[in-house]
Formats: C-alpha cells, structure tokens, sequence
C-alpha cells in the first residue's frame, strides 16, 4: 500500500538507513552492558553490577522504539546479530575484563552510539522527520548520561577534576 506522511519514498530510505546504523550501534551497546553486568567483579561490584543493569534495562526497551519507527517508516528493520556487526561501529568484547577496563568501554560505547545519533537526528531534521528526530535526541540526551556517570568512576576525585579544570 502507498504510504503518503509527507516524506518522500527516496527520504524516508535514507532515514532508515541511519535508523538502522543507530538500531546497531545502541544493539551492540545493550549486549556489551548485559555482558558486562554479568561478569564485572571487584570492590565495585556490587554498584557497578546494579548500574549496568539498569543501563542495559533502559537500553533494552528503547531498541523495541527504534526498531518500530523503522517499521513506522515503511522498512523492515535489521535484526540479526550478523547485520548489527556489519552496521555498528561498536564492536562485541569477547573477553572477561577488569571492571575499569569495562568502564572505559561502556564509556566509549555510549560516546560512540551519542555521535550515531547525532548524525541521525541531522538528517531526520534535514528530511523534515520531526518524530525521529525527537526520540533521537531523547535517546542522545539517555546516553550523555551514562556517559557522565560512568565516566565519574574513571575520575582520581574532586582534587584532580578542580586540578583539571583550572588548567583550561
């Protein structure tokens, strides 16, 4: 059936196609938290275990939103593990880590998945798809976020931020 929304056929293509790379990169990013989550260990574990399942939790639900407005669009959405690691620039950590090298990770990971999704919500603004555009920056705004938080693990205390930041 022809769909008429407003956004052309060629347009709402090229929506998906950031959609999907957004879909694989926030997949990737899910599956390494869980993985996380079950194998962190250390003085940390018992927050960092709780923090990461909220995380992938939360990341978990959005990718039913994403993929639905693939579908909402007109287009299948990509689902197979296979498609995420040929789409995402996230990458699957086959090893068992420190829990700081985990931190580094999930921090990057989540850097990674705000820069995607900044380039979607470009051209979703650029297309006219104000819908995708808004829960882009919904899901940029989330992943800013876990970025700051855990980055804050990463940190030598208030002494080094202030140290930091009077050097600017």
């Amino acid at each position: 059936m022809h769909m008429d929304t407003g956004i052309t056929t060629e347009d709402r293509a090229k929506i998906v196609e950031s959609l999907s790379t957004v879909l694989a990169d926030a997949y990737m990013l899910y599956l390494k938290t869980h993985n996380f989550h079950w194998n962190v260990t250390g003085p940390m574990f018992s927050t960092l275990h709780v923090m990461f399942e909220e995380q992938y939790t939360e990341q978990w639900n959005a990718l039913d939103d994403i993929a639905e407005r693939i579908r909402a669009l007109g287009h299948f959405a990509p689902a197979t593990y296979k498609r995420y690691a040929e789409l995402s620039s996230i990458t699957e950590e086959p090893n068992v880590l420190s829990a700081k090298e985990m931190i580094r990770q999930l921090v990057d990971g989540n850097e990674t998945l705000v820069r995607t999704l900044r380039a979607g919500v470009k051209v979703a603004d650029e297309l006219d798809d104000y819908p995708t555009a808004d829960m882009l920056t919904t899901r940029m705004e989330v992943h800013e976020k876990n970025a700051w938080m855990l980055r804050s693990f990463l940190e030598q205390g208030a002494g080094a931020a202030q140290g930091d930041a009077s050097s600017d």
